[in-house]
């Protein structure tokens, strides 16, 4: 656990209550969340509809800093993340503790009375894999944390359409599989060019534990099943031609930067290594999907 005392009182402010919830990785659960909302076949309340998507960014927010609370001890031994409220001292351990349930409770309870209960449930769900079997329990043992973990920021989606429709279908399913399987390639990409921070911090991250060749080709099996996740939902007929032209074309260029990574036997020297490449175009590509799903689904 952290080595920074927790009973000493240490002042924040409203940026680093922020700093908490991980907003950058929030706008991308928010954004698939939202798009499983809008995908489902029925239509919904505005206010509730808000509620919903407030919730879910609540939610993931607590996650956030629940994982910044476990982890205070990590983030001061990596470059990327010792500027964070924790390991930086501008705040304490509890102030984050009870931020993080609080913020859990709440977005569980109010999704719940104002939306449906399956959504609330599976918004349970979520946080708690999140902290609990990602977080707690597989983080430091093994370097398989990101394949099961990468469960835990898949929800949204089910959440999202849960919301609209009060049950789960195949598409919202599919979708699930898609960021399940997408996770691995996008966080090793990037494991691949911070392997030292790792390192460091001594968690057992793929390039750490096995080494970049097999990290390498891990990538580019992983791709193949995503990449099969992405674009089944236009031959199954659960979308229509709009999707199924971006999502083959996007998916063939992730594909590209994947198998370029998976064939380079080590790390380029240019300051856009692939890895960047790959891990930028990641995010790019799960937005580029979402936002051709909702199109398709309204157009």
């Amino acid at each position: 656990m952290s080595s920074i005392p927790s009973s000493v009182f240490v002042p924040a402010d409203w940026r680093d209550f922020l700093a908490l919830t991980k907003p950058r990785v929030m706008t991308l659960v928010v954004f698939t969340g939202l798009c499983g909302m809008l995908a489902a076949p029925v239509g919904i309340d505005p206010v509730i509809g808000f509620t919903a998507i407030l919730c879910i960014a609540l939610g993931a927010g607590a996650a956030g800093a629940l994982n910044q609370w476990y982890e205070a001890d990590l983030d001061a031994l990596m470059k990327r993340t010792a500027k964070r409220p924790l390991p930086a001292g501008r705040m304490n351990r509890e102030s984050a503790l009870h931020f993080g349930v609080g913020l859990a409770c709440f977005s569980v309870i109010l999704m719940g009375l104002a939306v449906n209960y399956v959504a609330a449930a599976i918004l349970t769900v979520s946080i708690l894999f999140y902290v609990l079997v990602y977080t707690v329990w597989l983080k430091r043992r093994t370097p398989q944390n990101i394949v099961i973990g990468g469960a835990a920021g898949a929800f949204p989606p089910l959440i999202g359409w849960a919301a609209a429709t009060g049950q789960i279908a195949l598409l919202p399913f599919l979708l699930f599989s898609l960021v399940f399987l997408w996770t691995p390639p996008h966080f090793w990409a990037l494991a691949l060019f911070v392997k030292t921070d790792y390192a460091n911090a001594g968690v057992p991250m793929l390039p750490v534990v096995a080494g970049e060749r097999v990290t390498r080709a891990q990538i580019g099996l992983y791709t193949i099943p995503m990449a099969i996740a992405a674009v089944a939902p236009w031959p199954l007929g659960l979308t229509g031609a709009i999707y199924g032209v971006i999502a083959s074309a996007g998916t063939a260029l992730f594909a590209a930067y994947a198998a370029i990574v998976a064939f380079r036997h080590t790390q380029a020297d240019d300051a856009m290594k692939p890895e960047k490449r790959l891990f930028k175009y990641s995010i790019l590509y799960l937005f580029l999907l979402f936002g051709a799903l909702v199109v398709d689904r309204w157009a």
